[in-house]
């Protein structure tokens, strides 16, 4: 190389050095979500993918110099799915940000992948306590069972129900509310005749109602996945549960308010405790549920959507103070700490637990300018995972 050119490829070198994180800055911000789209679950990832689209239609897609990019994959359901579309995310597409999960084995098959990789993982919906533990690269925006079960329990205890009958879907959320709901109860003097739980692959409800039914308690108390509750308020109707007295109680998942008018008034009465309804008051609720439905052909909005669309603002805003820099561990801290007015009302994600602090109501079904809603009687503020509470 003779001199003349040797100075050139001096002055040029720190130019194109420079350009290179600047390059790597303009690159899109990719986003995988992760979600049933068909099969049993498939009513969890519409409302989930629904709420994410919401959020970024009204955001937009260029956000602190980078454009946002969102990859959907339909994981089924299926734990072994759910790890292959992972895995091919981190490694082909390079997302930055993992997201999704609505159920807990699907969260727990991505834990390590997440991990390995230093990629934040947004949980927005699978409910087991323990989850948060599987990687600590996830942040949890939904709920948990435990947080949300005490207060209908509480409830119950107050309203003259002695005698219950637990019924839940056998996996880890399941198996959370039932002990959740059994200690309390139990510790404010109720009765637990028996605690039944149901196969999650192709549940038949009606066999476990017929022995709820024999058993005769003041009221079972059921917890099911998302979109499963049609299924279970049917067969209680078919095997007469409320003709002989018997109160349906529950989380608010068996009385989601995008189905809760296809299942009828027979649901009229119902109590149960969330953190969402699509009832709730808040001026910044009527707006999403007015949006929403103007963007998804009328449908109501269910929790898992406000849990979508929450974890959408968490990415957003986690892109915005790295400054559009994103980063594995920068974005994790970032996420960290968030506190925000949600539709569901004030949430803030903990720093320390990386899970979700927010409001849990009880509310109780009634029929509102001739639809059914869950409306909300009773407020318990600032709600923390139980077990990490103390």
């Amino acid at each position: 190389m003779d001199k003349r050119s040797l100075i050139k490829a001096m002055v040029a070198a720190p130019i194109v050095m420079g350009l290179n994180p600047a390059s790597a800055q303009n690159k899109p911000f990719k986003i995988g979500l992760l979600t049933p789209m068909t099969g049993p679950f498939a009513s969890t990832g519409k409302q989930m993918l629904a709420g994410v689209k919401l959020y970024m239609a009204q955001q937009g897609v260029n956000i602190a110099g980078r454009q946002v990019e969102l990859i959907v994959k339909d994981d089924t359901g299926m734990p072994d799915v759910t790890k292959r579309l992972a895995q091919e995310l981190v490694v082909n597409d390079k997302v930055d940000v993992l997201a999704g999960f609505g159920l807990t084995p699907l969260a727990l098959a991505t834990g390590p992948i997440a991990t390995q990789s230093k990629t934040p993982m947004v949980n927005m919906l699978a409910a087991t306590s323990s989850v948060i533990d599987a990687s600590p690269y996830m942040v949890r925006v939904s709920m948990t069972l435990p947080q949300i079960t005490v207060a209908v329990a509480e409830w119950a205890s107050k309203n003259n129900i002695r005698k219950v009958v637990t019924l839940v879907s056998d996996y880890g959320p399941g198996i959370d509310a039932e002990r959740t709901f059994v200690d309390r109860f139990l510790l404010n003097g109720g009765q637990v005749l028996e605690s039944l739980r149901v196969p999650m692959r192709s549940p038949d409800f009606s066999p476990f109602l017929q022995k709820v039914r024999d058993l005769s308690p003041d009221a079972v108390f059921v917890f099911v996945p998302s979109g499963i509750g049609t299924q279970v308020m049917k067969q209680f109707n078919e095997r007469g549960l409320a003709r002989a007295g018997i109160r349906l109680i529950g989380t608010g998942d068996v009385v989601d308010d995008d189905i809760l008018n296809s299942m009828g008034d027979a649901t009229l009465g119902i109590v149960t405790s969330y953190p969402y309804s699509t009832d709730h008051p808040s001026a910044l609720n009527k707006k999403f549920v007015a949006e929403f439905k103007k963007a998804n052909q009328n449908m109501r909005p269910n929790a898992v959507a406000v849990f979508g669309y929450d974890g959408t603002r968490l990415i957003y805003e986690a892109l915005k103070k790295t400054a559009g820099k994103g980063g594995g561990d920068a974005l994790l801290a970032a996420m960290k700490g968030q506190i925000f007015e949600s539709p569901r009302g004030q949430i803030y994600i903990d720093a320390n637990t990386r899970d979700i602090v927010q409001s849990v109501y009880v509310r109780k079904v009634e029929k509102v300018n001739g639809e059914l809603y869950n409306v909300e009687f009773q407020e318990q503020k600032d709600v923390r995972d139980p077990p990490r509470a103390r």
